[in-house]
Formats: C-alpha cells, sequence, structure tokens
C-alpha cells in the first residue's frame, strides 16, 4: 500500500460542502462499514457532523498540530473499555483543516487499508455512542509524526494489509487498526524502527503493555466460524488456551502515551 485511500459511498455527493477528503486513490467501498449502500439517516448525519464540528473547535483551541483521536465504532463494555478505533487527528499548520490518517478493515473482510478522511467521515460510521477521545502528544513527538502522516510512502511502511480485530500486538502475521497507529508512531520516534519487528521492540522498551480480553474458547470458535476478520492463531497457545488473548486498544495506547510522557491526559469530546 503506496499511499492513503479516500472512501468512496453513497455520501460522497452529499458531504462534499462539509466534509475535506484528500485520498490518493478510490476505495473499494465505504471504509468500516458493511458493503452495502445504506443511506445514513439524517439524524446520524448531524450528530456526526456535530461531533466533527465540536472536535475541530477543541483541535483548534489546544495549539496542537497532532493529536491521538477515537471514537466509540462498538459496544466494548463487556470488556470495560469504551473507545473501540484511533487514527492521527492532524493538520499541517494552524488554520489548515484537520485530517486523520487511520487503517480500516474492509467491509468485514481480512484486508484493511489506510485511508486519510476529513472530521466528518472519521466520525460517520454507524457509531456506538457520540464521542471522541483525544490525547495532545508531546511537541517533539507531534513534529515527528507530522512529518511521517504528510509522507504517503513512509506512512505506508508499516502497514501490512492482513487484517485481524484482535491480532497478537508482538506478531506480524496480522496487524489491526490500533496496532497500525503505535508502530508508526514508534517509527516516527526512532529511526531504526523501520520495521514492524523492529518497532514492535521499541514499543516494548518503552513499556507499551497491550489489553488481556478473557475470551471464552466458546467465543473464540464462534468469532473464528462466523467473522473473517477475527483470528486467534498468531497469539500463543499458552495464552489463547487459557483464555487471554493480548491486543492493542484505544485505552491501552491512552494509558502507554501518559506514563510514557509522549502524551498528556485524555479529553473527551461530546
Amino acid at each position: 500500500m503506496n499511499a492513503l485511500r479516500s472512501p468512496r459511498g453513497c455520501l460522497r455527493g452529499l458531504l462534499a460542502a462539509v466534509v475535506v477528503s484528500l485520498g490518493l486513490a478510490n476505495g473499494s467501498a465505504w471504509a468500516g462499514r458493511s458493503c452495502e449502500q445504506r443511506p445514513p439517516t439524517a439524524q446520524t448525519i448531524v450528530r456526526a457532523m456535530t461531533l466533527a464540528e465540536h472536535t475541530a473547535a477543541r483541535l483548534d483551541q489546544t495549539g496542537a498540530n497532532v493529536v491521538v483521536l477515537a471514537r466509540a465504532g462498538q459496544d466494548l463494555g463487556e470488556y470495560g473499555l469504551r473507545h473501540s478505533h484511533l487514527g492521527f487527528a492532524y493538520r499541517e499548520s494552524p488554520g489548515k483543516p484537520w485530517r486523520v490518517g487511520h487503517k480500516l478493515n474492509q467491509c468485514g473482510s481480512v484486508r484493511a487499508a489506510l485511508y486519510r478522511q476529513g472530521l466528518g467521515e472519521f466520525f460517520l460510521d454507524d457509531l456506538w455512542q457520540y464521542d471522541a477521545a483525544v490525547v495532545i502528544l508531546a511537541p517533539d513527538a507531534q513534529a515527528h509524526l507530522l512529518a511521517t502522516l504528510v509522507d504517503n510512502a513512509h506512512v505506508a511502511q508499516l502497514d501490512t494489509p492482513a487484517y485481524n480485530m484482535v491480532a497478537y500486538p508482538w506478531s506480524q502475521r496480522y496487524q489491526q487498526s490500533n496496532q497500525w497507529a503505535i508502530e508508526t508512531l514508534a517509527m516516527s520516534e526512532d529511526a531504526d524502527a523501520g520495521t514492524r519487528e523492529r518497532a514492535q521492540a521499541w514499543l516494548r522498551l518503552k513499556g507499551y503493555e497491550p489489553t488481556t480480553l478473557h475470551v471464552s474458547a466458546f467465543k473464540r470458535l464462534g468469532a473464528r466460524m462466523f467473522a473473517a476478520n477475527v483470528a486467534f492463531d498468531d497469539h500463543p497457545n499458552e495464552k489463547r488456551f487459557t483464555d487471554r488473548i493480548e491486543t492493542v486498544t484505544v485505552d491501552s495506547v491512552f494509558r502507554w502515551l501518559d506514563r510514557s510522557g509522549l502524551g498528556g491526559k485524555v479529553q473527551v469530546i461530546r
């Protein structure tokens, strides 16, 4: 994958006046949604655009140029988690529009791709809760990451299209969305972290700890049989056979950013 994409879907014309979409190639489906072409409701559009407006206003107030931005796309309350998906919101300079670089699964398949979207598109994705979580990165981390995000080749350097929603954080077989984000952050911080293996080693060195989900064998079997984008074969046997599934979650990334000094406290926007 050599360039970030811009999703194509039934909302493209409707959103043209209010959404900045800057991808370099068209995707095959509306990113992160079912491939079925279903027009959104008026309420969905209003809620998403209101959240995008509030988020843009808050981000403008921070004076930052790069933040970690999360949304609540799925109900993960069973696991004690609120936000399910994160990306990097950035602007090239104050006064420029905010864009979001992130990785999205394609129609529940085994593939994923990188996308660059406006805030409106980022939130117009069947959200479970209409709020956003933001962590402002440290100034040096912002500068390093911004240089990566605006370079299409560099930002895609660690992208692995093979997708697994619960990918093991220390394997390179699959890659889920939040995993791509922190590995890319690692690469931007360390010039020697130019491979996924090296980026993961840097994350271990800097104290990143994934979330451990307690997923029963029954649930694992059902997920593997009925969801193409869920796999457990990259997890160590001694962990998955004792119902311990480690993966990269928004919560674990936020805790690590605060603990490591790479980012500040979480801010919630509604």
